[in-house]
């Protein structure tokens, strides 16, 4: 069977730092917060709780929206929907399960999952429970859709797929599953042409969304090393499509663009991080599995700048905030970045509890929950 473990442990194990404090060895620790002139403010647009905190499960849930709604969920079965413009409740649903993933939405539908293995799919409209479905295991990502299909990956390596209307299975695909790999699965990209997912293999595949068969499918990372600790290269992070390129990041491995259509390689660049790339302005951002910041320029792979300041911060994948790109870290603090360059802009204290979910960009506003179960929304002045 293998063995899902702790990325930070992964990390700071492969770093070499001592858990023990010994005389000999320096115990290594997240960087202090360097001061800075903030040349812009950020501005808290509403805040609401969504429900119980979520440390124990870190970053499973997060926060999806429609065109005026935010939905979020908390760990104990409480699935919420909120004003987009002000943060009002608009309904609430208890499913009395343990929730482990979501939150994802597509079309009119609000999807979780539990840590039983459930995969559940809700009325944006009303919260009312239109369908649910058994599977394999538990899931730690958010189910996603297009209307037509729901897909859902478990943390055994094993891709679902249902009939969005019904629930009825369709189709389901079991990846090789390495020994050891980091606690986590990736989100399936989900459009009309294709399911997209990256495994713990390092595969990133797409198939066909009517009945599984493989469109394509690449390598984005090799294991390397005698360890199966230094031979994981799980792919944790969401892919992200831009146009007709799909930009992929795995853990010990490589970052990559690669075409929607065939998977043909564009370029890679040697990258390790668990979280998602982002997109602004020609350049993909890249939350690192040390906590370091990295822009590369979208069309090349070449890195544009690299902000080390956030050492061991455990910071959420970057998101788009105004012109900027911002990260929020392990002691809740949001930073915001300048694109070209990467130094700090602004800073703010969102929650002492922390942030380890995925940061929702909306428009010009950015949507964060916080491990302690609150809901906000920033803008940038």
């Amino acid at each position: 069977m293998m063995k899902k473990i702790n990325l930070l442990l992964c990390a700071l194990l492969i770093s070499g730092c001592s858990w023990f404090g010994g005389d000999d060895e320096a115990e290594i620790k997240p960087a202090e917060l360097v001061k800075f002139q903030q040349q812009a403010t950020i501005k808290k647009q509403w805040s609401t709780k969504v429900g119980g905190g979520n440390q124990k499960f870190w970053n499973s849930l997060r926060p999806a929206a429609s065109s005026d709604s935010v939905f979020a969920a908390d760990h104990e079965g409480k699935v919420s929907a909120f004003a987009l413009d002000s943060g009002k409740r608009l309904w609430s649903k208890e499913l009395d399960v343990s929730l482990s993933g979501g939150v994802g939405y597509a079309a009119g539908q609000v999807l979780v999952a539990s840590s039983e293995g459930q995969v559940y799919a809700l009325s944006a409209t009303d919260g009312s429970v239109e369908w649910s479905a058994d599977v394999s295991s538990e899931v730690l990502a958010s189910p996603q859709g297009n209307g037509k299909i729901v897909a859902a990956q478990t943390i055994d390596n094993k891709l679902f797929v249902f009939d969005a209307s019904t629930g009825e299975a369709l189709w389901q695909h079991e990846d090789d599953a390495p020994l050891l790999t980091v606690r986590g699965t990736s989100s399936p990209l989900v459009t009309d042409r294709m399911v997209l997912t990256g495994f713990d293999s390092g595969k990133l595949i797409a198939f066909n969304p009517e009945n599984g068969s493989l469109i394509w499918e690449s390598r984005l990372a090799l294991p390397k090393g005698r360890t199966d600790l230094e031979r994981m290269v799980d792919i944790d992070g969401d892919a992200l499509l831009v146009d007709d390129v799909v930009y992929a990041v795995s853990y010990q491995g490589r970052l990559g663009a690669l075409s929607r259509g065939t998977g043909r390689a564009l370029w890679f660049q040697d990258s390790s991080s668990h979280s998602s790339p982002a997109f602004s302005r020609g350049q993909v951002y890249v939350s690192e599995a040390d906590s370091t910041v990295r822009a590369f320029r979208s069309g090349s792979g070449q890195v544009i700048w690299s902000n080390d300041q956030l050492f061991l911060r455990r910071l959420t994948a970057p998101a788009k905030l105004g012109d900027f790109i911002a990260v929020a870290d392990a002691e809740g603090f949001l930073h915001v970045l300048d694109l070209e360059d990467g130094h700090f802009v602004a800073r703010t204290k969102v929650d002492g509890s922390g942030v380890s979910a995925p940061m929702l960009s909306i428009g010009d506003s950015l949507i964060v929950q916080s491990n302690g179960g609150s809901l906000s929304a920033y803008k940038i002045q």
